[in-house]
C-alpha cells in the first residue's frame, strides 16, 4: 500500500463535518464551499486520512475520489472566506425597532412578555421621532439610500396607533426631504379593525402575524383580554392581506400539547391561506410560559417533518429560525451587529424579547439611552462590545458542530434563561436545529440528482 505524504499528498481545503446516518452511511458536509454528499466509512475515512497528511492512493487507485472532492472544492482549492462580520465603536444604524406599548389586547397563555400582567408603558411620538431622526442621519453619514422601521414590543404595537401612524408619516417627511427611502414592517397578534387592516396594506411592506392554525388551538391559547375566542378575528384579517396582495408572514407557536396537531396546523394554513412565509416555533418556557412543560422535544422533530411534507405538498416551505441552510453568517439576529431597538422610555435594547428596562437581562441587552446634550443617543461600549462577542465564532460549545455558520449560536437570550450568564453548553433547541438542518441537507441532495450537492 501506498502512503504518500508533503507535495504529493492533496491537502484538504475545506471545514468538513461527518454527519452520521444508519449503518455505515455518513453525510460529508462542508458548509463554506455549500457542498455536501452521502458517503461510506471507506471515504470519511480516506478523508480523516488526508486531514492527518496522509495519502493511501489503495484507497483511490484511479484518483476518481480526489478528483469528485477537487470539484466540490474540499481539496487543493486554497483557503475558504469565513462569514464573519464584526462592529466596533459606536454603533450607526439604519434600521430601527419601536417598542410601541407594553399593552395588549389578547392574554396569551405562552406570552414571552406577559404583556398585560405589568404596568403598562406607552412610547409618545417624540421618542419615535428621535428614533427616526438618528437612522436617517446614519444613513446619510454611511451613504445608504434607505431606512428600516419595525412596529414590534412586548405587547401588541397597533394598541398605540396614533404613534404608529404619525411615527411613519414623520419618517416618511424627513426621508423625503433627505433623498431617502423608508421601508416599515411590523408584527402583530393580526386582531385588527379593518380601518388598521387597511391602513397596513396601503403603509407598510410586511407584516408577522401569529397564528396557530388551528383555530381551537388559537383560542385555547391566545384569548382576549376579555376571555374571548381571537381565531376568527385573525382570519380575517389574514383574508384581507390576500385580498389586497399584502406579504405577510404566519408565525405558529407550538406547546407541548400541540405537538400532534402541527402538521393539521399547517395544512389547515396552506389550503385556506397565501402567506409569503410560515414559521414554527416551540412556546418558550419565558414570561406565562416560565414554567410550563418544554415543547422542544424529539416530538416536536417528527411533528415539524410530517408538517413540513405537508407544506411542500402545497408549494410552501415550513421554517424554523435556526435551520436555515441558505445563510451562512456569525450572526443569529440583530444583537451580535448592533441591533436598534427603542423602549417605550427611549433606551436602546439589543433584543427583540428583552423590550423593557425591567426585564431580568436588561443590563445585558439595553446598551444605550437618550442624549440630553443632542438629539442623538449614549452608547455603553462595554455592554455593547459583550454583545457583539456572542457571534458564533467566540462560543466556544459551537466550534465543533456542522450548523455553526447557519444557526450561527441561536438565540443569545433563549441560551440565557437556559443557561445562566456563563459560557454556553448547549440546550434542547441545539438538537432540533441539527436535526432539521441535517434534513435540509439531504434535500439539497435530493434535489440535486441524489449523488451530491454543490451550490454555484
Amino acid at each position: 500500500m501506498a502512503m504518500l505524504h508533503s507535495k504529493d499528498t492533496p491537502v484538504v481545503s475545506a471545514e468538513i463535518f461527518v454527519i452520521p446516518l444508519e449503518t455505515d452511511r455518513y453525510i460529508v458536509y462542508a458548509p463554506l464551499r455549500r457542498a455536501a454528499f452521502v458517503a461510506n466509512s471507506r471515504v470519511v475515512n480516506f478523508l480523516a486520512d488526508l486531514q492527518e497528511g496522509v495519502f493511501d492512493e489503495s484507497a483511490d487507485p484511479d484518483n476518481s475520489l480526489v478528483e469528485f472532492l477537487r470539484q466540490l472544492k474540499i481539496l487543493d482549492a486554497g483557503s475558504e472566506t469565513l462569514p464573519i462580520t464584526s462592529f466596533s465603536g459606536n454603533p450607526e444604524p439604519t434600521s430601527a425597532t419601536l417598542f410601541l406599548t407594553t399593552a395588549c389586547n389578547l392574554r396569551c397563555t405562552y406570552c414571552y412578555a406577559s404583556a398585560g400582567d405589568t404596568p403598562t408603558k406607552v412610547m409618545n411620538v417624540e421618542i419615535a421621532k428621535r428614533g427616526i431622526d438618528f437612522i436617517a442621519a446614519n444613513a446619510l453619514k454611511r451613504k445608504e439610500d434607505s431606512i428600516s422601521i419595525t412596529y414590534h414590543g412586548g405587547g401588541e404595537p397597533t394598541v398605540n396607533w396614533r404613534v404608529m401612524t404619525e411615527s411613519l408619516d414623520y419618517a416618511r417627511q424627513k426621508a423625503a426631504e433627505l433623498g431617502l427611502k423608508v421601508q416599515a414592517f411590523t408584527g402583530s397578534n393580526g386582531v385588527l379593525t379593518d380601518a388598521q387592516i387597511d391602513w397596513i396594506t396601503s403603509n407598510l411592506n410586511g407584516a408577522t402575524i401569529s397564528f396557530d392554525g388551528l383555530p381551537e388551538a388559537h383560542d385555547r391559547n391566545r384569548p382576549t383580554v376579555l376571555g374571548q375566542s381571537s381565531s376568527e378575528r385573525v382570519m380575517h384579517t389574514i383574508r384581507r392581506f390576500d385580498e389586497a396582495g399584502f406579504r405577510y408572514g404566519l408565525r405558529v407557536t407550538v406547546t407541548l400539547e400541540q405537538i400532534p396537531s402541527l402538521p393539521a396546523a399547517i395544512e389547515f394554513i396552506c389550503s385556506n391561506f397565501h402567506p409569503s412565509k410560515i414559521q414554527a416555533e416551540p412556546a418558550y418556557q419565558i414570561g406565562r410560559w416560565e414554567h410550563a412543560p418544554s415543547a422542544d422535544t424529539e416530538e416536536f422533530i417528527t411533528a415539524f417533518r410530517a408538517a413540513q411534507e405537508r407544506a411542500h405538498a402545497h408549494g410552501h416551505e415550513l421554517y424554523f429560525s435556526a435551520a436555515r441552510l441558505g445563510t451562512l453568517t456569525n450572526h443569529f439576529c440583530g444583537i451580535t451587529k448592533d441591533s436598534f431597538a427603542l423602549s417605550p422610555d427611549g433606551n436602546v435594547s439589543a433584543c427583540y424579547e428583552v423590550f423593557s428596562e425591567d426585564n431580568t437581562w436588561a443590563k445585558t441587552f439595553f446598551y444605550g439611552q437618550p442624549d440630553s446634550q443632542t438629539r442623538g443617543y449614549r452608547f455603553n461600549l462595554p455592554v455593547l462590545n459583550n454583545l457583539r462577542n456572542q457571534a458564533v465564532q467566540h462560543r466556544e460549545y459551537c466550534q465543533g458542530c456542522f450548523a455553526k455558520w447557519t444557526c450561527a449560536g441561536d438565540c443569545y437570550h433563549k441560551s440565557l434563561t437556559v443557561n445562566g450568564p456563563g459560557e454556553f453548553a448547549g440546550s434542547d433547541r441545539c438538537h432540533i436545529i441539527r436535526e432539521l438542518t441535517k434534513d435540509q441537507i439531504l434535500a439539497k441532495i435530493s434535489e440535486s440528482g441524489g449523488v451530491f450537492w454543490s451550490a454555484p
